[in-house]
Formats: structure tokens, sequence, C-alpha cells
């Protein structure tokens, strides 16, 4: 049985350090906070504008035509709690997946 749990040790080790070297969250890398929160905003908008409505109070502006991807409100969400380096990769890529081109930082 100890031999077991040293195992088992062993194995959650490199798991345990991977999870401590992972930022919690903040903006991506080169970007301060502030700028990080305008581009998210800004591809939240196009998101918006342009694949699917979000409802203005997960930061959309109310229009767009079809229904917002589940991974686009999380990253909606993600970048309103100040996780902009989760965020906006997440938009990007939904833009790219709909043939829509993702604006400059």
């Amino acid at each position: 049985m100890a031999k077991l749990t040293h195992v088992l040790g062993l194995m959650a080790a490199p798991l345990a350090l991977a999870a401590c070297t992972q930022t919690a969250g903040g903006p991506p890398p080169g970007m301060t906070a502030a700028q990080g929160a305008a581009y998210c905003t800004k591809l939240t908008t196009v998101y918006s504008e342009y694949v699917a409505g979000l409802p203005t109070s997960m930061g959309g502006v109310g229009r767009g035509g079809g229904q917002s991807d589940i991974d686009a409100r999380v990253a909606v969400a993600q970048c309103q709690d100040g996780n902009t380096a989760a965020g906006i990769p997440v938009l990007q890529r939904e833009l790219r997946n709909n043939k829509v081109e993702v604006p400059p930082p």
C-alpha cells in the first residue's frame, strides 16, 4: 500500500508543479491590463456584431444574428473578470472559425 501511495505521489507532483507555474489570469504577455481589457472589448463587439448577438449583460452590444457559442460566452466572462489572457485567444478562434477577420490588438 505504501508503494502505491509513493507512485501516486510521484505521478501527481508534475501536475501540481505545472499548475503552480501557470498564471491565474491577467493580460496576455506584452499587454497591460488596460490594453487587454480594451482588446477583449473590441473582440466581443466584433463577435457580437458579425457572429452572434451577446446579451449586453455578457459584454455584448445586443446585435448579431445567430446563437452565441458557449466558449465565446465563457471567454467574454473571463474578459470581464480580468482574465484576458484566457478570453482573447478563444474569441480570436471563434471569429476565425466563423470566417470573420480578427482585428489587430
